[in-house]
Order: structure tokens, then sequence, then C-alpha cells
């Protein structure tokens, strides 16, 4: 069967039965949330081995942050365009080919010779990963139904959260009881395992037939018009940009608990180093929770009205702020724990509806390019931004006072969600779903 048959919005291919569908989308959600897991925990599996590396190869602390930075400025600098190279190229081929690439570079960290190496290794698994968020998402996004977008881009971000506490934890262990180099051993051959079971089981050509007819209907749409959208129209409405930059400047939040909070549950509340790691793992799980099932309740909430996806970000960015202002004010005991929790539960809730109405506002051959731009936005406005306001914060005023202002944010971030669903409907109009005023998912 032809691909531009198997993309026909009618006919053999939007009858397969929807048993099938439904298998493919799960076994498709299981290997890519797999792989993401693959993804973060090479990535944070070098901080357990921090001790380590520092014995044997005399290392400074500025060099070994910078072991782990690099990665990050990797990704940074090549999403977008590796993600468009994978829109043009095939979604499927790239995930396997930056799978192989970060796995062989995550083993080639563990039989590095010199602190040179080591940092060559790590460049080409910022290389390899640096594209997958924003790809694997897309493939996700493809076969399940669009009224599940908010639902499946928060419990794939949050599968970067559960990645990374994984790769510590497990990493840490494995280096204890076998050695560094072990560590990154198993976590690559892992990652190589995985990404041959992907090339074997998500091929292009399965991709495009077991696609949810909600795909299908928006590619066909796109191929009736005779050409691709351009790479531009990643930013071509305003409703998508406001979203870009209202999920970065929230995400600060996120960002300020997962650099933070081990250190202010040490300094304020005197739990020793082990103690305050683990206490900080609970809030930054709490968060990757939050971000699921707020995704999770924006798709039942706007299931019938799609803009609500925007009044929903805004109830959790508001009962976030409310909560962490609050919180970070009371004295230390149970109170002050509960209204941080409730905080951390929300910061992140942004994440899922965001997410699809990016993939919602963008056409899907450009659609892996979009979900970069959101995820640079995201890392460079909030994961990246958020721990560096606080730390410059906190030389002033402490640490406890700098962390309860940061979620003041909120007075930025909602005017902008307002803006942007106003903008919503004239965004749907101008990328050809519906006239303006008429309801879209």
């Amino acid at each position: 069967m032809a691909v531009d048959q198997a993309l026909a919005p009618a006919g053999a291919t939007l009858a397969r039965p929807a048993r099938s569908r439904r298998v493919f989308a799960v076994v498709v959600f299981t290997l890519t949330f797999a792989l993401l897991l693959s993804d973060f925990m090479s990535r944070q599996v070098l901080t357990a081995t921090f001790p380590l590396l520092k014995t044997e190869f005399g290392l400074s602390d500025t060099r070994l942050a910078t072991l782990n930075s690099v990665v990050s400025l990797m990704v940074a600098v090549l999403a977008i365009p590796f993600s468009i190279l994978g829109d043009r190229y095939g979604r499927t081929r790239a995930v396997v080919l930056m799978a192989v690439v970060w796995a062989l570079a995550t083993i080639g960290s563990g039989l590095a010779s010199s602190y040179d190496h080591l940092l060559l290794a790590r460049l080409f698994v910022g290389a390899g990963e640096a594209a997958y968020g924003s790809i694997g998402l897309a493939v996700l996004l493809s076969v399940f139904a669009a009224s599940l977008r908010s639902t499946m881009s928060a419990a794939f971000l949050a599968g970067g959260t559960i990645g990374s506490v994984l790769g510590v934890a497990v990493g840490g262990v494995l280096a204890e009881h076998a050695g560094w180099r072990s560590a990154f051993h198993v976590m690559g051959i892992a990652g190589l395992v995985l990404a041959v079971v992907y090339a074997l089981v998500v091929s292009e050509g399965r991709l495009a037939r077991l696609a949810h007819p909600d795909e299908q209907r928006l590619v066909a749409r796109e191929r009736a018009r005779g050409e691709r959208a351009r790479l531009r129209s990643v930013f071509s409405t305003r409703s998508v940009n406001l979203a870009y930059v209202a999920c970065g400047l929230q995400l600060s939040v996120a960002g300020m608990f997962y650099a933070w909070t081990p250190s202010w549950f040490n300094r304020e509340y005197g739990l020793s180093v082990a103690a305050a790691s683990a206490a900080a793992g609970g809030i930054i799980a709490l968060i990757a929770v939050g971000m699921t099932l707020l995704g999770y309740l924006t798709d039942r909430l706007a299931r019938d009205k799609p803009d609500r996806k925007w009044t929903c970000s805004m109830v959790y960015v508001v009962v976030s702020c409310v909560a962490l202002v609050v919180g970070f004010r009371l004295p230390h005991g149970p109170a002050q724990l509960i209204a941080v929790c409730i905080g951390a539960f929300f910061c992140a809730g942004i994440t899922g509806p965001t997410g699809a109405m990016v993939t919602r506002l963008t056409a899907p051959s450009v659609r892996s390019g979009a979900l970069a731009t959101w995820s640079v936005a995201n890392n460079l406005l909030g994961l990246a931004l958020g721990p560096l306001i606080v730390g410059r914060l906190a030389d002033a005023i402490g640490l406890t006072s700098a962390m309860g202002m940061l979620p003041l944010l909120a007075l930025v971030v909602l005017p902008l969600l307002v803006l942007g669903r106003r903008a919503y409907p004239a965004g749907l109009a101008k990328v050809g779903l519906q006239p303006i005023g008429k309801a879209t998912r």
C-alpha cells in the first residue's frame, strides 16, 4: 500500500480495526517513553559518579560541572536543526539514529582514559539527545487522538524527570558496587537494546498506516495544499508564540525546585545531604505526577471547548503562585511543607496544555521543529533561568525568600496566557483548521 493511500482521509486506511491502532499506540508509547528514560538516565548518571571521577582524574568542581553542562549546551544548540531534519527525512529513523548515538557515546564515556576523552564523549551524548524530546513527542502524538494531546505531552515530559531521578539512583548503586565505568556501560547497552527494538517495531510505513485518524486528516489536508509548511510557520501565529514564552517562564519555578530544593532542606530544616536529597526527590516526583494528572484533567475539561486549555493553564499558574508565595513565608513545619508540595504539584501543570496548543497551531510537517522550539524555550527561559535568578536573589535576601519570590513571575505569565487565549481562534483560522469563532480540538 502506498504511503499516499495510507494517508488518505477516507478508505481502507481509516477503516482499519480500532484494536490494531490502540495496540500500536500503546507499543509506541511504551518504547518512546522507555527511550526517554534512557535519554535522561544516560545524561544524569554522570552526577552519581562525580566523587569517583574527581578522585581518578583529579578534577576540579568546575571541570566536573562542565561535563554536565556541555550536554545541555549541545541540546540547546542542536535541538531545532536536528528536529527539522527529522521532520524532513523521517522521524522514526531519526529516533533510532539518535538513540544509537547517545548509547554509544555513553558506553564511550565509560571507556574514557582522560578528562578530554570523557568531555568528547559527553559532547556526543548531547548531540544524540538533542532532538529526541521533540521528535519522540511528535511521533507519540501522531498515534493518539487530538483530545489526548495534553495528557500525552505532560506524561512524556514527566518521563524526563523520572529518568533523571533513576539515572542518579541507579548510577550511584552501580558506581558504588561495580565502578563508575560500569554505570556508563549499563546505561549505554540498555539504550542500544531499546534502539534495536524500536527500529524493528516502529517503522515509517507502519507509523503512517496506523497513525490516528485525527493525524491522518491533518496530514491529508496539508498534502492537498500541494506543499510542505515552511519552517517559519512554527512562529506564524501570535497564539503559539505566546504559548512558547508563557510555558518557558512558568517552568522557571520547576527549575528552581530541581536546583535548589536539596539546599533548602539542608539549610532550613537541617537535614543531612543524603536526607535532603531524598526529600528533594519526593518534591521532584510530585512535580512529575502533577504534570501528568493535570494534563489528563485538561483534556477532560477541554474535550468540547479546546480554548479551556488556556483557562486551565491560568488556574494552574495561579494556584502554584499563591501556594508557594504563602508557603515560603510560613514558619518551618508541616503547614509550610504542605503549601510547598501543593505549589510544586501545580507549578508545571502548564506543560501539557501548552504542548497540545503548540501541536495544534502548527502543521504536521514541521511539528518536530515546533516542539523543539517549545523545548528550547522551556529550557532557556525556565530550567536554566529559574535557578540562576534564585541564586542571585539568595545571595542578597536568603534562599527561602528568593524561592518565595520567583513564583511571582506568574504576574507576567498570566497576561501572556490571557492574550494567547484571545488570539487562539484567529491562530486556528490562520493555519486553516476552522473559521474564526468555531471550536476545534
